[in-house]
This record gives C-alpha cells, sequence and structure tokens, in this order.
C-alpha cells in the first residue's frame, strides 16, 4: 500500500541482495508483467498526488526495470488524461521482457516519446527519475556513466519542476546513500542550480542509504510502497529508529533516583592558547537540561573559574575529587591535550562513559588506552561504554580516512562496535547507532541547523544524562541510552522555530528529560 513513511515505529531496511531476491520471488510467483504493473501504478498514484495540476510530466526512464517502472506509470498517466513526455535510453531488441511490454503500453497510450526534457518545465509541472533503481552498487557502478545517461540526469538536477524518483534518486547507492562513481552530482552537466522539491517512491523494501550519508538530501521526502510483496522473512541491515518512549518520572524520585553525570573536559586557554572551557559547560548543560539528577563539571584548567554563573546547579570538582565509580563520566569535550593525563584513570575507574571529542583523538593515537577502552567490556558494572566520533574521528579510531567512513557508514560503525565492544554513535546525516550484538540503527531526526560548532558537545552531554538514568549497568542500556540521545537531539532541531538561530547553548536550554 502506498504510503509516505511516518517515523513512528521502527522500520526495516534491507539490503539490495534482499530486495533483488524478493523481487525474483514475485516474479516467479506471479503471471509475467504483474510485479511491474503494480510498481507502474503506484508510482502514477503519487505522481497524480504530487502534481494534480501539471501541465506536463517528464519520465525520464533507463533501459532496465527501473525504466520499465516509469514507462509503465507514463502509460497510465497518458490514460488519465496527462501530457507526458518519456526519454527512455533502452532499445526494443535490448529491452528486459516485462520493461518492453509497458513500451508497447506507452506508446499505445500516446505518450509523447523525447530524447531531451520538454522546454520550460516549471514548477507547476513534474519529473519521475526512472532512470537506475537500486541497479548499482559500491562494487558494481553499473552502466556506462556518459552521453544520453548523464544529460537525463543533468537535467532531473537541474530542473525547477519537482522531482519524483522511483526506488532512489538515480546514482545513489542504495545501501551506503553515496553516490556511484561517474554519477555524482558534479558529473551531470549541467551543473545544478538550487534544487527543486524532490520525493523518492521506495518499492519492495526501504533502503538504508534514503537515510544516512547524502541520502537525506537527495531523497527528500520518502514514500513506501511494498507492492503486497512481505518482506518478512528477509534480515535487514539496519533499522530506521523510532521515538523512544515516554518515560514519566515517578513522584516520589529524588535527584539520587536520576543518577550523577561528571563532565571532564575544557583545556584552558593557558595550556597552548586554545582555550575550549566552552565545550565542557556545553555538555553539563545538556546534561542538566537532559534530566541527570546532579552535574558535576570537572575542568581541565589552571584558570580562576569557581563556578558557572549562568548554570549555579553545575557543581565544580577537581578531578582527583571525582568518585568516577560512582557516576557517568562524560570525558573528552574540549579536552585538547590536556584529556591524555587523565584518561587512563577514567578508562579504568568509570561506571558508565561516554567518550567523545579529543578523548577518542587520544585513544586514536595510543594502542594501550585502545586496549583499555575494549577491556571495559570484560569488567564486571563497566560495560556501559559509549564513543560518539564524528567521521573524521571515526577514521582515526579505525586507521583510514574519512571518505572510507562515509563512503559506508553502516559498515564503518559497526566494525568500531567490534574493535572497542561497546556502543558506538557515528555522527552525521543520518547518524548510525551500532553495538555489538545489536542491529545497527539510523537516526531518522536532525537537521543542518545542528551543523554549528557545540552541537556534538550537547549530544554528549544528553547521552550522559541518559546513560546515568538507565535502570541497569550493561552493554544495553548504552545502547538504549545512544538511540534516546540520538533521537531526542535531533528532534529538539526540527522543532526549532523558524527564524531564530540554533546554537549550542540554546540547544542545550531546550532539553528536556
Amino acid at each position: 500500500m502506498l504510503q509516505r513513511l511516518a517515523f513512528d515505529r521502527p522500520h526495516p531496511l534491507h539490503g539490495t541482495a534482499a530486495t533483488r531476491l524478493l523481487e525474483a520471488t514475485a516474479l516467479a510467483r506471479w503471471p509475467a508483467h504483474t510485479l511491474m504493473q503494480r510498481a507502474g501504478r503506484a508510482v502514477a498514484q503519487l505522481a497524480q498526488a504530487l502534481a494534480p495540476h501539471a501541465d506536463t510530466i517528464w519520465v525520464a526512464c533507463g533501459p532496465g526495470n527501473n525504466g520499465g517502472d516509469g514507462l509503465e506509470a507514463a502509460a497510465l498517466l497518458r490514460q488519465a488524461g496527462r501530457r507526458v513526455v518519456a526519454t527512455w535510453l533502452g532499445s526494443p531488441d535490448a529491452a528486459p521482457a516485462d520493461a518492453l511490454a509497458s513500451w508497447r503500453r506507452a506508446c499505445a497510450a500516446g505518450v509523447e516519446f523525447s530524447d531531451d526534457a520538454p522546454a520550460q518545465l516549471g514548477p507547476q509541472d513534474l519529473c519521475i527519475d526512472a532512470l537506475l533503481g537500486i541497479g548499482l552498487s559500491a562494487d558494481r557502478p553499473g552502466r556506462v556513466h556518459q552521453g544520453a545517461l548523464l544529460r537525463a540526469l543533468g537535467r532531473l538536477r537541474a530542473t525547477a519542476a519537482p522531482v519524483l524518483c522511483v526506488d532512489l534518486p538515480s546514482g545513489l547507492v542504495a545501501d551506503t546513500g553515496q553516490f556511484a562513481s561517474g554519477l555524482e552530482p558534479d558529473a551531470a552537466e549541467p551543473a545544478a542550480p538550487p534544487r527543486s522539491p524532490r520525493c523518492t517512491l521506495s518499492l519492495l523494501t526501504l533502503h538504508a542509504g534514503l537515510f544516512t550519508a547524502l541520502g537525506r538530501d537527495e531523497a527528500g521526502t520518502v514514500w513506501f510502497d511494498d507492492l503486497d510483496v512481505p518482506a518478512a522473512d528477509e534480515a535487514p541491515i539496519a533499522l530506521l529508529s523510532a521515538p523512544p518512549a515516554s518515560t514519566p518520572r515517578a513522584h516520589a524520585s529524588h535527584k539520587g533516583s536520576h543518577g550523577d553525570v561528571a563532565v571532564v573536559g575544557g583545556e584552558g586557554l593557558a595550556a597552548r592558547g586554545m582555550g575550549m572551557t566552552g565545550a565542557a559547560l556545553l555538555a553539563a548543560s545538556a546534561a542538566l537540561h537532559g534530566g541527570a539528577g546532579r552535574v558535576m563539571l570537572s575542568l581541565l584548567d589552571s584558570g580562576v573559574l569557581q563556578a558557572d554563573l549562568l548554570q549555579p546547579e553545575c557543581m565544580l570538582r577537581r578531578f582527583d575529587a571525582l568518585a568516577l565509580d560512582k557516576v557517568t563520566s562524560v570525558c573528552g569535550c574540549g579536552g585538547g591535550f590536556a584529556v591524555r593525563a587523565v584518561l587512563p584513570q577514567v578508562l579504568q575507574h568509570a561506571q558508565r562513559l561516554v567518550l567523545d571529542a579529543d578523548a577518542l583523538n587520544a585513544v586514536a593515537e595510543d594502542p594501550a588506552l585502545q586496549n583499555q577502552l575494549a577491556g571495559r567490556a570484560d569488567r564486571q558494572g563497566s560495560g556501559a561504554t559509549v564513543i560518539t566520533p564524528h567521521p573524521l574521528e571515526a577514521a582515526r579510531l579505525l586507521g583510514c580516512d574519512t571518505r572510507s567512513v562515509q563512503a559506508d557508514r553502516l559498515a564503518a560503525a559497526t566494525a568500531l562496535a567490534k574493535r572497542y565492544r561497546c556502543a558506538v554513535v557515528l555522527k552525521g546525516s543520518g547518524s548510525v547507532v551500532a553495538a555489538p550484538g545489536q542491529l545497527p540503527r539510523i537516526n531518522a531526526t536532525g537537521n543542518g541547523l545542528l551543523a554549528t560548532g557545540g552541537t556534538g558537545d550537547v549530544l554528549a552531554g544528553l547521552l550522559g544524562a541518559l546513560l546515568a538514568g538507565q535502570p541497569q549497568d550493561t552493554p544495553a542500556a548504552a545502547f538504549e541510552a545512544a538511540l534516546r540521545a540520538c533521537w531526542l537531539h535531533g528532534a529538539a532541531a526540527d522543532a526549532w522555530p523558524a527564524g531564530r538561530a540554533l546554537t549550542a547553548s540554546a540547544l542545550a536550554r531546550a532539553l528536556a528529560p
């Protein structure tokens, strides 16, 4: 059934191999052309809903079955009285049987065929991208990326008309959210001006690449139709996360019921002339507003700050005065080089731990610290550990480069979780949460407003508060806290008032337990 994707429950995300297997099963079970007719009907139905008053609908069709879906939709739209212009990159003598049947239906319906997009497509019109679909993978780039294909892609990316993508935006790899080599936006001519509205109709299954890396920007609003092909027997490669359950606080609770958070970070200006105490202050603010019972702040600074006058609820502590075995530690925010002196003790003694920023950089450079971090999983009472790298920090921890991390974010997050034996939040568009023994999750909330300094510190502090509030000190508790923190952090940005700048300090104050 055709539906706009709602983020009210977890959604399974299937790999390309599983999608192809479902397609093959349906093709074998049903009469010829049935599956393509269902796909074309779904595309045409959504096209009518998106552009009920379009003067022209341009359908860009590739040579394979994705193009066949487009041709089938073109036939139905023409039968409904719409002006439809189709560009087909296939040929009758080389087309798959189903696509050939849909081409004949489109011809019989009176669809106009053209080698190029119609002139002067405007915002009231509609383009349908049925060029490539899931016919690409990172290790199987697909057809020759030149000539007519690149011209069609260029027109789709430059048009002022809304674009409906069938299965995927063409060129995007279904499992990763990155473009196949040679099909990146700058490889298609002409260069694209500001984007027109985009949406994507995913057929049979939902794909991880729609929700992480470049996928969210490229896909726009996601719609889904399983074409009445059940996918329950096919294992997903990830889940799209859902809102956390509401957990109202008991009336008979007190500050000790909700856990203590100790923020360790904030290298002072005197050390290297680059003061970063603000990062630790932001993490502490987020922990406080995120529901921690008490928040302690241990600044790695020899300066004179005795209290946070804007937030007197935060209690300052010298590092040697912290009872690490009784608190949830958030370590690394703005820690600079100073965090390296205290990190071995934090890894050894912290009851529950969130490692961020410079703490991760220190771990990446020191095999002994790496062993300490991984070894926490073997110690009773110290299994709740989360690391929160951005892509560059993740690359350092994995001994690779940022491009390799971003090329397959699910694989990178899973590798980090396996190597360091803890929960991982790989930050970015479509943050990935992974942990040993858990199916990875892609976070569904957040937007570009978070692309400003300090919001990562806010996430670390919020995660610390949620981890401190978990009833058990286990790896599963760390994974659950990471999922909740990512969702709530992104949801706060999604609810941000229009016209108001999102700063990290304002974001921290907008959090709620």
